[in-house]
């Protein structure tokens, strides 16, 4: 059975702690009435980004010794403190680059935590298929964020907008503290977090997670100060499209990678991105940031649960509380070095040109994936 208790009450957790990150999607904008520039505001995301992958490897190890659930109570208790700490900020000094920090910490322990709790309760046979549907818990935030940020401060400030945040924080933590840890028996103790960082067999998912990384930099980061400065398109719109389509998609059609193959499925999708990347670089219309919003979600809605889903059956059981905290660190790591070499590209460049770039990498990273797996067959 796949929707049991404990999956269905992990799933709503992970929603409402992913509505309080999801608001963050406007952070750019609070930077840019601050003064920053687009390479300061890369680096302040990529700092939180640095802050979750340096603590990554103890997140894992405390999984796979103690259980899930005590990481899964710490990060909400650090996350409800975090954001509240955001409301104390008012300039660019070292207070903002402190509260980044704890902010990737938090980070780093929910969605790592959640995920591996939610993976424990996925039937085998139905992993790709369980952990898509689980994903919807995390896709659902990006679309309702998004409108429910340009919703807040088109009437209010981002104070109210830290707010907020900081009460969809306190529900998820209310939410989590029911949840039952249960860790499938294992005679083997857990392995050291390098040797599975090192393993052969899962170093091509770590590229590939680390390619998908940086392209959703692009947008994740970049969206917003892209609207802002060009006046096309609208960051709720963009986020619509991508998380509606994204969950039709998981909604009924989660069990296609299960049913005709995973990499049928995950080379299609990786090309939908790169078409979404390359439609935003020569967007000049609110439709054409719809479509590439479509494209780019499309393409998100299979990659990530295939790639999870591969890591999970991939990595020994004793070691998988490791191995996802080591694959949502790639999505830390990507936004930690494509936030300031995008945000450069945009600065000596343009928009159209970091877009542009960003699809290039993400269409090469497959190809390098693709030959890498072939070898390994």
């Amino acid at each position: 059975m796949l929707f049991t208790r404990r999956f269905v009450l992990a799933w709503i957790a992970n929603l409402t702690q992913e509505m309080a990150w999801s608001l963050f999607v406007q952070f750019p904008g609070f930077l840019l009435g601050l003064g920053a520039g687009e390479v300061e505001i890369g680096f302040l995301v990529g700092l939180t980004a640095l802050a979750s992958v340096v603590v990554r490897p103890w997140v894992g190890q405390a999984m796979d010794v103690y259980g899930r659930r005590p990481v899964i109570i710490a990060g909400n208790l650090l996350n409800v403190g975090v954001l509240a700490l955001y409301l104390t900020v008012s300039t660019l000094g070292p207070w903002i680059y402190v509260v980044r920090i704890l902010h990737g910490f938090a980070a780093a322990l929910l969605f790592t935590s959640l995920f591996t709790y939610g993976a424990d309760q996925v039937p085998a046979a139905r992993r790709t298929e369980g952990l898509a549907l689980f994903g919807v818990s995390g896709l659902l935030p990006i679309a309702l964020g998004g409108l429910l940020g340009d919703l807040i401060l088109s009437r209010g400030t981002f104070t109210t907008l830290f707010l907020v945040a900081l009460g969809f924080a306190i529900i998820a933590l209310i939410l989590s503290i029911p949840l039952k840890d249960e860790r499938e028996p294992t005679e083997e103790p857990p392995h050291k977090f390098m040797q599975s960082v090192t393993s052969k067999s899962l170093l091509p998912l770590w590229w590939l997670g680390l390619v998908f990384a940086i392209a959703l930099t692009a947008y994740f980061t970049f969206i917003k100060t892209f609207v802002v400065e060009t006046g096309i398109g609208s960051v709720g719109a963009f986020f619509a499209a991508y998380s509606g389509i994204a969950i039709a998609l998981r909604l009924f059609g989660a069990s296609l990678p299960d049913r005709v193959g995973t990499m049928r499925v995950l080379y299609p999708a990786l090309g939908s991105m790169t078409v979404g990347l390359l439609t935003l670089s020569l967007a000049h219309s609110s439709a054409a940031i719809v479509v590439a919003g479509l494209l780019c979600g499309a393409g998100h809605a299979y990659i990530f649960p295939i790639m999870l889903s591969m890591v999970v059956t991939t990595a020994p059981t004793e070691d998988r509380g490791s191995a996802v905290a080591i694959f949502t660190g790639l999505l830390d790591l990507g936004t930690l070095i494509g936030g300031p070499i995008l945000g450069a590209a945009i600065r000596y460049g343009s928009y159209p040109i970091m877009f542009a770039a960003a699809a290039a990498w993400t269409l090469a990273g497959s190809l390098v994936f693709a030959r890498w797996s072939r070898a390994r067959v």
